[in-house]
């Protein structure tokens, strides 16, 4: 209650002020009557006192010294009669309170410092207790906004109408969630905050202010927690003094109602990515019993197999190692959160799963060429920029060759994983390493299905000829002989047949593709077309 709604209550009818005029929006919690000479030492913030005056009738000077005081620890303002031990208070006295903006009421006679003392918390504790009642009603109003189902951005528009004041809700790294009026202006400028990372100046205390020099625009935080954890900022676009119980009440309580709101969601997401990285396990780990439930599953993810992926393997340096395991891991988690967030605002489609302290982006592209590959590399560059922002850490990837289908992703993270080794070998952080392609059987994989498919069907085309279970026969020998460095006895001896029926099969073939078997450029096609046809399960 402030000094100025005090003044109208009975028992105080009759007062005056008769100093301290511009102090009367202090806010007055408590009352204190005291005669004592050392009462300044008593008194708390916010605290009216009432007294008859009766320690300084002999000297009204000291009035000057309690002044001090009372302003010095933030009570509220003074209240004397006048008429019953003092005849005036000094000038001096009066001039000091209108300096100092602190009010000096002149009490009536008529009433006993009781009466005041009792009707004026009486005032008090009638306006706190509506205060209360009007946030029980508020809460419940917000509480079944959100259980209907109607969401934060709702419950976000009928803050402002409460208040009167746009209001928006940020995440912990003040990046804009929901927006109560869609003014492009109040968007532009909360952007900005998250832009200069503003989050990391802001003081962890549960309310506070600032404006802004460009537009001279003030702004009102109070913080939202979810168990123990700063989950975001409700902001509104205009300045709510503390004072105003009505108002800070009404945030409060949406600010309480949000709260659970995030944690169910923040629930809804773990749940969500502890599924989504058990997937992952299994599918990278062989525990799927064929390829069709593999599909299957990766669809439930909106993965499709008939996609191209880039898997890029991420590790943070470790910097602190006197912090414990589950510490770091804490932190880990934290991060490669904040990156699941941020993925969103990638042009790529891009999926995240952690396994320890490895977080695994899967980029889903269209098709292969240099500017996606280019791509890939400036947005995991563009990851690396937002956690040493942010954080202040360092991030290191391995990124795989192109994968044709989901079914290949498995070998793409291996190559991944082994691209971030390397890169560790090397002695260097904050790096991206492409994986080096090592063998035939990789190479294969970064052509596409179609073209492989196809130098597979010109090369071999004429053993269709021989009907099904012949040409299967024609081409296990001839891969055989191949694979033995042409060696016609090694190759009986593998196949279990005579060295006869050898080479009468390896005289079918060369009649079939109506080439010797002795010419390298045939045999290298053959041996391609034949590690297609087993890698493609044609």
């Amino acid at each position: 209650m402030k000094v100025s709604e005090v003044l109208n209550i009975p028992a105080l009818e009759g007062c005056h002020l008769i100093a301290g005029e511009s102090g009367t929006s202090r806010e007055i919690l408590h009352v204190n009557m005291m005669d004592a000479p050392d009462i300044a030492r008593f008194l708390k913030p916010n605290e009216l006192l009432v007294t008859t005056a009766y320690h300084v009738k002999d000297d009204p000077e000291q009035l000057i010294d309690l002044l001090e005081a009372m302003a010095e620890q933030g009570c509220a303002a003074l209240g004397i009669k006048t008429q019953r031990f003092l005849k005036a208070i000094p000038e001096r006295v009066l001039d000091l309170a209108d300096k100092l903006a602190f009010p000096v009421i002149e009490l009536p006679n008529s009433t006993s410092l009781g009466d005041i003392v009792n009707q004026t918390l009486s005032s008090i504790l009638d306006k706190r207790t509506n205060e209360l009642r009007f946030a029980i009603d508020t809460h419940k109003q917000f509480s079944k906004h959100i259980m209907s189902g109607k969401g934060i951005q709702k419950l976000l528009e009928n803050l402002a109408d409460l208040v009167a004041l746009p209001v928006v809700l940020l995440d912990s790294y003040a990046k804009p969630i929901a927006f109560s009026h869609t003014d492009p202006n109040h968007v532009h400028e909360m952007e900005s905050l998250y832009l200069r990372n503003a989050a990391a100046l802001f003081p962890n205390t549960p309310f506070f202010t600032f404006s802004t020099i460009k537009n001279r625009q003030t702004f009102s935080v109070f913080l939202v927690y979810t168990h123990e954890k700063k989950a975001g900022f409700l902001i509104a676009l205009g300045e709510i003094h503390p004072h105003n119980h009505s108002a800070t009440l009404t945030i409060e309580q949406a600010t309480n109602v949000i709260s659970f709101e995030l944690m169910k969601e923040n629930a809804l997401k773990q749940y969500s990515r502890r599924v989504r990285n058990e997937f992952f396990l299994n599918f990278t780990e062989g525990h799927f019993s064929s390829d069709e439930e593999i599909v299957n599953r990766a669809r439930e993810f909106q993965l499709e197999n008939d996609q191209n992926y880039y898997c890029a393997a991420g590790k943070l340096e470790v910097h602190n190692a006197v912090r414990s395991y589950t510490h770091n891991q804490k932190e880990f988690d934290t991060i490669y959160e904040y990156i699941e967030e941020e993925l969103v605002s990638l042009s790529l489609s891009t999926n995240l799963f952690t396994r320890g302290d490895l977080c695994i982006l899967l980029f889903q592209v269209k098709e292969a060429s240099k500017e996606t590959a280019e791509f890939v590399q400036n947005s995991l560059q563009v990851v690396q920029k937002m956690i040493e922002v942010r954080f202040g850490r360092s991030i290191s990837f391995g990124v795989s060759n192109i994968s044709r289908n989901f079914l290949n992703v498995s070998e793409a993270y291996n190559e991944a994983q082994d691209a971030l080794q390397t890169g560790k070998l090397s002695g260097k952080s904050g790096f991206i390493h492409r994986y080096q392609t090592k063998d035939i059987m990789e190479l294969l994989r970064t052509v596409p299905k179609d073209d492989l498919k196809e130098f597979y069907y010109n090369c071999l085309h004429q053993f269709t000829r021989a009907g099904e279970d012949e040409e299967q026969t024609l081409l296990h020998t001839l891969f055989v002989y191949l694979e033995t460095h042409c060696q016609i006895s090694e190759t009986a001896k593998r196949l279990f047949v005579h060295r006869n029926t050898v080479v009468y099969r390896l005289e079918k073939c060369e009649e079939l593709l109506g080439k010797s078997l002795s010419d390298p450029e045939m045999t290298l096609q053959i041996r391609l077309a034949l590690r297609i046809k087993t890698m493609l399960d044609l």
